[in-house]
């Protein structure tokens, strides 16, 4: 999920509803006071960022003028979010928590501490915490808008294609205020790693190098009116504006990124920077909800990886591999022919079907964990070539709030081989189901949390209810034979991250010895596993959030099974989810009291 929330975007729209008369809040709170305040504080948000209205499918009604913007990349556009962040959390501070209900007094508590944490980044002078840099290989304005252009905006009338080509008008000045913000962090040595400049500068020069006309942005609006019979002459229209406005914009960044290239500081993790310790003590936490410092976070990781290659030992060998450690084993694994899809367009379209028919198998074993499921569609998708060099090799896109989008998942088919067959499963149902898209499809559709936490998130969460997910399957009888193995090598995997994210960003380890960790633990291809330390290096803390919210996840089970003894229903335990995403801290106590008013039953 790799989407920059609410900026600032500072159109008429925002300027109205900031100004709306603040809602007086004092003694004797009641519940409809603190979900009128909530309301407001969501639709402010959204005044600051048309690209999350439309994500949520919002850009119609009273929304639709925000269909043809996007958001506001400047440092005025993130000082009015900041702003609106400190309203929110001053107005939100007068709440008398005596008159809420125990749903409401949770829903403040975890919005409090959502918006509290994005006053990390202002406080340390970055963007970002988790994501210092302007321009990197997975971020900026030419790597995520002509994404968003294709993925989240709609077109279904003439109407939505001439906002289609409003938004491609402002795609020139998104680049250049990217360029111009990315000149002047340059000065406090915010600056990717060159390796990461060098990819970046091979990815807009993929986007550039195409004629106009082959331009995904116009390829895009043409196949989709094409598709909907909406007449106009939308080819020549988006092929001038590309031409004339969006090439020279690109140009003028990819000079700047190249005059960088020369003068970025050297090393690979969050040390390089300025305030590089606390950059990386804030990011850590942001990403765990936890205070775990870095060597302890670092010890968990490799006390992990130690016991779960144990434990594929006894799998591979299971399985008649036994020479070799277990990341020779599981590397010779990789590269046998009957794990392999053909490096080709059909072997794509192949490993794509057997997702598809992994969803299918999963869907049908859910009932039988879970009370509660959500009926919105998922695809699934290749990451869109022009991206794929810098691209995660998966993630997940939640659907349009309305159903008009369905939810994507996205897989990197850059390289085939980087996915054999017996590790696919576990993706799917870290993914799909039960995993991102059940956990957020719940969420989207309950009644029993505010809008605004529903479009928010936790990755320690989010990414542990993925990995615990994985184990869910394996409970459920997902995974046949060798299945298992990857699996676990999942998990090993992720337990790798919590070392190789901690030994990059406080131990000064490089990208090159970080991959040689990551292939040596895990088995995976190198090229897989360098895409995934570039990812660390730049996105800092992030990877540590799936095995440390896993951890909570499981303990917090566990922990209910023990109390509950016959009277635990797992269904009932899984039914936490319909109270959104939260902090760790919080998720363990709301599963404490959970399970306190089951024994009273």
């Amino acid at each position: 999920m790799e989407r920059r929330q609410f900026l600032a975007r500072g159109g008429a729209l925002g300027v109205l509803a900031l100004a709306q008369p603040r809602l007086a809040l004092g003694a004797g709170n009641s519940d409809e006071a603190l979900s009128a305040l909530f309301d407001r504080i969501f639709k402010d948000s959204l005044a600051l960022s048309p690209e999350t209205v439309s994500s949520l499918g919002l850009d119609k009604g009273e929304w639709a003028a925000m269909k043809s913007r996007i958001d506001d990349r400047t440092q005025a556009g993130v000082a009015a979010s900041v702003a609106q962040t400190r309203q929110a959390l001053a107005d939100l501070s007068r709440v008398d928590r005596a008159g809420l209900s125990d749903a409401n007094r949770l829903n403040l508590d975890v919005v409090i501490y959502q918006l509290q944490s994005r006053l990390d980044s202002p406080r340390l002078d970055v963007d970002s915490v988790q994501r210092p840099y302007r321009l990197y290989q997975q971020g900026g304005a030419y790597f995520s808008l002509p994404d968003f252009l294709d993925s989240r905006h709609t077109i279904e009338t003439a109407v939505d294609a001439e906002a289609y080509l409003a938004r491609l008008v402002l795609v020139a000045k998104a680049l250049d205020e990217d360029t111009a913000e990315q000149k002047a962090q340059s000065a406090r040595g915010l600056v990717a790693p060159g390796w990461s400049l060098d990819l970046t500068l091979g990815q807009m020069q993929k986007l550039r190098s195409a004629p106009a006309a082959e331009n995904s942005m116009v390829t895009s609006l043409v196949r989709r009116t094409s598709a909907k019979g909406i007449a106009g002459n939308w080819q020549a229209r988006a092929e001038k504006i590309v031409a004339d406005t969006i090439y020279p914009a690109l140009d003028r960044q990819i000079t700047l990124v190249e005059q960088l290239r020369a003068q970025t500081p050297a090393g690979d993790g969050a040390w390089r920077l300025q305030n590089g310790d606390a950059i990386y003590a804030a990011a850590l936490r942001q990403a765990t909800t936890t205070d775990f410092s870095p060597e302890h976070v670092h010890q968990i990781g490799l006390e992990q990886v130690a016991d779960l290659t144990a434990r594929l030992d006894v799998v591979l060998k299971a399985a008649g591999m036994s020479k070799g450690t277990v990341g020779e084993r599981l590397a010779a694994l990789n590269a046998r022919p009957d794990q392999l899809f053909p490096e080709s367009d059909e072997g794509r379209a192949a490993l794509i079907a057997s997702l598809n028919a992994g969803v299918a198998r999963m869907t049908g074993l859910l009932p039988q964990a879970f009370a509660t499921l959500p009926g919105q569609p998922l695809e699934i998708r290749r990451v869109p070539v022009e991206i794929q060099d810098g691209a995660s090799n998966g993630y997940y896109y939640r659907a349009a709030l309305d159903g008009s989008r369905p939810a994507i998942y996205w897989i990197n088919l850059k390289e085939v081989a980087d996915w054999p067959k017996y590790s696919l499963p576990s993706l799917t149902y870290h993914e799909g189901v039960p995993g991102h898209h059940l956990q957020i499809s719940i969420a989207q559709t309950s009644q029993d949390i505010p809008m605004l936490r529903k479009i928010g998130g936790f990755s320690a969460y989010s990414e542990g209810w993925a990995l615990y997910s994985e184990q869910l399957a394996d409970e459920l009888g997902g995974y046949d034979g060798i299945e298992k193995a990857g699996y676990l090598q999942s998990f090993l995997f992720r337990a790798a991250r919590l070392v190789i994210d901690t030994g990059l960003h406080t131990k000064r380890w490089s990208r090159e010895q970080a991959t040689d960790y990551m292939v040596a633990t895990t088995g995976f291809a190198r090229p897989r596993s360098q895409r995934e330390v570039e990812r660390y290096c730049t996105m800092i803390g992030q990877a540590c959030s799936y095995k440390m919210g896993h951890i909570a996840w499981t303990r917090a089970r566990e922990k209910a099974q023990k109390a509950l003894g016959p009277k635990f229903d797992v269904k009932q335990f899984h039914e936490v989810l319909r109270e959104g995403a939260m902090p760790l801290s919080i998720l363990e106590k709301r599963i404490d009291e959970r399970t306190a008013a089951a024994l009273k039953v």
